[in-house]
């Protein structure tokens, strides 16, 4: 592993490539915020973007995207966050019915994670007013308060909660908030950590022994020197970077199955190749 810097000057090619790939899904809508953006008012927009971003984990972009729709379906618009809440089973019927099983990481937490979001709202019940009100990093600390958004640093889920709200659109709800350049750390994701590990900074190893604040510095680093207009445009598209898709690849997907990507010649994983991303 090197420094950024350095990475650049001895990889160039490479490194224009990757920017290239930055470039190309900049453009792509997040799928939290796709599916929010459909909803009926921006209160229920974010309220909604909040709960998808918290329920991220160890699943697919696409059965995500079916289960926070569904979960829609069922509680419509304040449904989220009016009273009496939703019963535990009701929610895990919803949740059993989308992947037709129980077998989740986080199906037992499911529940707990809807009523913190519902709370949440209730606590702050103009939530485009609380984000114009607040710096990033206040918005950062405030999410603290749901459930399994986490609470120690770099807390990725609230990061990318941050960012979904106040990025423009299709990336974002684009709102307005108090800017006093004190931003949260950039969202770093499974499809990032790969990146890294195999295109980036740490391809000739040692990025998965580092200490969670050095990971998330190396990324913030390459993430400036990827886009320097807006590094959330490189955390956005790195995301997508061999992340399981509808059939295979969303990068694949994408790009034509790999012949359109800027990385075709650098990556392993290219359909050609036929081999699993390895997990980071």
């Amino acid at each position: 592993m090197v420094s950024v810097k350095k990475f650049i000057h001895d990889e160039p090619s490479l490194f224009k490539a990757s920017k290239a790939f930055v470039a190309f899904f900049s453009k792509c809508a997040d799928p939290i915020v796709y599916v929010a953006r459909k909803m009926s008012n921006p209160n229920v927009q974010i309220a909604w973007t909040l709960l998808g971003t918290t329920l991220f984990q160890d699943r697919s972009y696409p059965d995500i995207l079916r289960l926070l729709t569904k979960l829609y379906e069922k509680f419509p618009d304040d449904k989220l966050w009016t009273l009496p809440v939703p019963k535990a089973s009701e929610i895990e019927e919803v949740v059993e019915q989308t992947f037709n099983s129980r077998n989740w990481s986080v199906f037992e937490n499911v529940a707990g994670i809807f009523w913190s979001v519902g709370l949440f709202v209730r606590r702050h019940p103009d939530l485009v007013t609380w984000a114009r009100e607040r710096t990033p990093e206040e918005m950062w600390r405030d999410l603290g308060e749901i459930y399994f958004m986490g609470r120690s640093n770099p807390r990725p889920k609230a990061c990318a909660a941050v960012y979904r709200l106040i990025s423009p659109a299709p990336i974002g709800l684009g709102l307005a908030y108090r800017d006093d350049f004190k931003i949260p750390p950039l969202p770093l994701t499974m499809g990032a950590r790969r990146f890294l590990a195999m295109l980036g900074p740490a391809k000739d190893g040692g990025f998965s022994e580092l200490e969670p604040q050095k990971k998330q510095k190396l990324a913030n680093d390459y993430f400036v020197a990827l886009s320097p207009e807006n590094p959330y445009f490189a955390a956005h598209s790195l995301q997508f970077f061999l992340e399981n898709g509808t059939d295979g690849f969303i990068c694949r997907e994408l790009t034509s199955h790999c012949s359109k990507c800027p990385l075709y010649e650098y990556c392993n994983y290219a359909e050609a190749r036929n081999r699993k991303p390895d997990v980071y």
